[in-house]
């Protein structure tokens, strides 16, 4: 049953951000970035786990340029299809990506050197509908709820508030994210 709902869930939420118009959608992300950039877990992080973001998404390039602005390690995910699992490596340039299924744009291990989970200080986990206690719908392969049952650091997701879902279906083996930042800054604090 959750599944279905999940699905469908997943498809409006899609349609939304797809529509979400320009101007507004850049105005959220500084904003995303200003709040994220000025808390204490950023300061003191010293890697930063992130997505490269694609087409309607969240931009994470001004946060990943704010992190190698600031001495950060930037790790990016590379997905493993057949098991679902995500491998971070350290990303220095965007020279080192490339564009693989789905046209989602990954590191090349080839280039890159690879950083252990425990590693990622801070894990930026993306997702299209949150819960106030940061349960969420991601994007239906289930990598980041594999990652994320035994990642011993800091989670945080970026929304918008209009992402917010009151009735979340949940399953057993969803893990809500720690913090969640939306346009107007840190829910809950």
């Amino acid at each position: 049953m959750f599944s279905i709902n999940k699905k469908s869930l997943r498809t409006e939420a899609i349609h939304t951000l797809k529509n979400f118009p320009e101007n507004e959608k850049k105005q959220v992300e500084k904003n995303f970035l200003t709040h994220l950039t000025a808390s204490h877990i950023w300061k003191k992080a010293r890697t930063i786990g992130i997505t490269i973001s694609q087409g309607f998404e969240w931009d994470t390039k001004p946060i990943i340029e704010a992190g190698w602005k600031s001495d950060k390690i930037i790790a990016a995910p590379k997905c493993a299809p057949k098991d679902k699992q995500l491998t971070f490596y350290r990303l220095n340039d965007y020279n080192q990506l490339e564009t693989v299924y789905y046209n989602l744009l990954e590191p090349k291990p080839e280039e890159t050197l690879k950083v252990q989970k425990q590693e990622i200080d801070v894990l930026i986990v993306p997702g299209l509908l949150f819960d106030k206690q940061g349960y969420r719908i991601g994007f239906g392969g289930g990598f980041y709820d594999r990652f994320l049952t035994d990642f011993p650091n800091t989670t945080i997701s970026i929304l918008h508030s209009s992402q917010f879902l009151e009735d979340m279906p949940r399953e057993a083996f969803d893990i809500p994210v720690q913090y969640l930042i939306t346009e107007n800054g840190w829910v809950g604090e």
